[in-house]
């Protein structure tokens, strides 16, 4: 697919690996839909893209809300005429060990950290995914790509039973929809980030942030850049669909 004049849309652009993609994939000349909770990050994403050259369109929205997103992505095609790229990426952490004992008292993962993570992480990818994929159908664009923004911690990462299961969820998901979604000419795939540099792990302390980046073989966290450059490969390349790229810096 190439990039110039298609229309993309980003959840979780208000910030942080969302806003990243949205400027470079607005770089290689695609108009941005951003979608995100909050509407003054939103507004400095925009004015990000627009800064890159290209025109950006801001939708306020809860991914894990049926109703937002299906008048999300009609208000989308409502304002661009069509839609070609989704990049699901809106996510949040309700981090917790599944069983903790300590001093006779066991605690546990509640229902509601899990569900809200379920909820945002992967049910909000599938309502994304399945709203952006009838579009593309009934407008009948020439080519499609819905991208997923799964994790490392698909593979299994300690305190978080919630949110590995739904970054696994979301790459399967890729899979399943290429095979779904091939007849027409929607591709799919997802990219599995590492460690990167985000305002979450700015915050840290910096002893933190230095055992987590002794943690990765190139000694280095990675940037939003590097995610959006594995984004735009998958967006461009029209031979590649239902797979995850591993974007970590080599930490798995």
């Amino acid at each position: 697919m190439q990039l110039k004049n298609r229309v993309v849309a980003i959840t979780g652009a208000g910030r942080g690996l969302g806003r990243g993609m949205a400027v470079e994939i607005a770089r290689k000349g695609a108009k941005i839909a951003a979608i995100d909770m909050n509407a003054d990050d939103l507004a400095e994403t925009a004015r990000l893209v627009k800064e890159a050259g290209s025109e950006c369109q801001t939708f306020v929205a809860n991914v894990a809300k049926e109703e937002d997103v299906v008048k999300t992505f009609e208000a989308i095609v409502a304002g661009f005429g069509a839609i070609h790229g989704l990049i699901n990426n809106a996510g949040i952490t309700r981090d917790g060990l599944l069983v903790k004992a300590k001093d006779g008292e066991v605690s546990t993962m509640s229902l509601a950290q899990w569900q809200a993570v379920i909820d945002v992480n992967l049910t909000g990818v599938f309502l994304c995914g399945r709203e952006a994929a009838k579009h593309m159908i009934t407008g009948k664009v020439d080519e499609g790509c819905i991208i997923n923004i799964s994790s490392v911690a698909r593979y299994g990462s300690f305190g978080q039973s919630n949110y590995s299961a739904a970054k696994a969820g979301v790459a399967v998901l890729a899979e399943v929809w290429a095979k779904e979604l091939a007849r027409y000419n929607i591709r799919t795939g997802a990219v599995a980030p590492g460690t990167i540099n985000t305002d979450m792990l700015a915050a840290m302390k910096p002893e933190a942030r230095e055992k987590l980046v002794q943690g990765v073989p190139l000694k280095r966290l990675g940037e939003p850049v590097n995610i959006a450059q594995t984004a735009i490969f998958i967006l461009e390349n029209d031979y590649f669909t239902g797979r995850c790229i591993d974007t970590d810096g080599g930490l798995r």
